[in-house]
């Protein structure tokens, strides 16, 4: 006769003790002080004598205390959080204009809360009612759509609002901006002047302010050497501002546009996605055509070739966007203004002199081919 199967007699589980957090009341009784005292060491420290101060920092060090931020918000309606919505977290430049505005502030003791809206008006909207729900004590933004009312309106329910690469158009808002029409003429004018006369504008949308402005001025440029801009430069609009965009783009460029021999982007990463296309093409950068992008960002000097770009300040205008919100939090008198910075032309090894015809004329014939 067999024995029974044994039967494995389990436990109940204990459930682990809930995490507790340590009252000020704690920190009181060990320092021997009144509630009071804590909260004087907290928040106005210079009202308690340097030797009950230094008990209860000790009781705190000693039990770990945190204070709670939002219950001393909902008391002093204080916030010690800045709101910050970008277009495209994934993008180098805004990371970099990012970390410009988080080291001001930092100083000051706020802690930034990042959102990335993918070029999206709807989720901006999201965004900034969240925010507001949270009661930060201002917002950055660089705006998804062209209309500001929405952050007029934000800033006059007693938000701070300051503008990111975008200018405030008459609204009494402020703002840190670079001439992107300076910019798209720069780049255009180095295509025109190494003798190219049929550029390709890889754009973005136009609810992008950015994109807009960067394309006048490459229509400028064109204007001023007595081209027509038409002609001149023939604009390709994406739906984002992404290296994707920019590769599929491509290959769109290359079947409606054969005598092309020069490509510039509205920013890099469609500029690295251009690189690719023509590279899966097998139509060589800058021997068959030269390509340049707008921002240089970290990796435009590492590409392979290394690529021409429009250089914006990124990390002064964080700083500066940061330096505005603050002014403004903490003056009533404070009157808006814009700070404008230009922007500057960084020649490398993607663009180049136009090619000999012949060379031109073999490209094209290559292309034509491959279509």
């Amino acid at each position: 006769m067999s024995n029974p199967p044994l039967r494995r007699r389990v436990s109940p589980a204990i459930p682990p003790a809930a995490p507790r957090r340590v009252t000020i009341r704690e920190v009181a009784d060990l320092a021997r002080v009144s509630i009071g005292t804590v909260s004087n060491v907290l928040n106005n420290p210079f009202l308690v004598a340097p030797v009950t101060r230094e008990r209860v920092l000790g009781a705190i060090a000693e039990t770990g205390f945190v204070r709670s931020t939002a219950a001393h918000q909902l008391r002093g309606g204080k916030s010690r959080s800045i709101g910050v919505v970008i277009l495209d977290v994934a993008n180098p430049f805004f990371t970099e204009m990012v970390r410009g505005a988080e080291q001001a502030l930092r100083d000051e003791g706020y802690v930034l809360v990042l959102c990335s809206t993918d070029e999206s008006a709807e989720r901006e909207r999201h965004y900034l009612r969240l925010l507001e729900e949270q009661r930060v004590a201002g917002v950055l933004i660089t705006p998804a759509e062209r209309e500001l009312d929405a952050l007029v309106a934000l800033a006059g329910r007693g938000i701070p609002t300051v503008l990111l690469d975008r200018e405030a158009g008459g609204h009494a808002l402020c703002s840190v901006t670079v001439d992107d029409v300076r910019g798209g003429e720069l780049a255009a004018a180095h295509l025109f002047e190494l003798g190219h006369r049929r550029i390709a504008f890889v754009n973005g949308p136009s609810s992008i302010r950015q994109c807009v402005d960067r394309r006048r001025g490459a229509r400028r440029a064109a204007r001023q050497l007595g081209l027509v801009p038409d002609e001149a430069v023939v604009e390709l609009t994406v739906p984002a501002l992404t290296i994707e965009h920019g590769e599929q783009g491509t290959e769109r460029l290359l079947q409606v546009t054969p005598r092309l021999d020069a490509v510039m982007c509205a920013n890099d990463l469609l500029a690295l996605g251009v690189l690719r296309g023509l590279a899966t093409a097998g139509i060589k950068v800058p021997d068959e055509i030269a390509v340049v992008g707008y921002d240089d960002v970290a990796f435009a000097s590492m590409l392979s070739p290394a690529l021409t770009s429009v250089r914006q300040p990124k990390f002064e205008l964080g700083v500066a966007a940061a330096e505005l919100l603050l002014e403004e939090s903490r003056s009533h008198a404070h009157e808006h203004r814009e700070v404008r910075y230009e922007p500057e032309l960084v020649v490398r090894a993607s663009s180049q002199a136009a090619p000999h015809p012949r060379t031109a004329a073999a490209s094209s014939a290559r292309r034509r081919t491959q279509s």
